[in-house]
């Protein structure tokens, strides 16, 4: 999924579209504080999925330039 995400922040940073990154961002930070809440399970893997997401999304983010 990580490959993913680099292909959508890459088309929103060449959009220049920083509403779409920090709202992407937002659902995923999100998903990592239910997934460090799960129990029962072990959600190692989706965690660090999600945290690689995560820096992949904020790199995108770092591009833009500043409003």
């Amino acid at each position: 999924m990580s490959h993913s995400v680099e292909l959508i922040v890459a088309g929103y940073v060449r959009l220049n579209d920083r509403d779409s990154l920090e709202d992407i961002l937002a659902h995923r930070q999100d998903l990592l504080r239910q997934l460090v809440a799960v129990t029962g399970v072990d959600p190692k893997r989706s965690i660090a999925q999600v945290s690689e997401e995560i820096t992949i999304i904020e790199a995108g983010l770092a591009t833009l330039v500043p409003e």
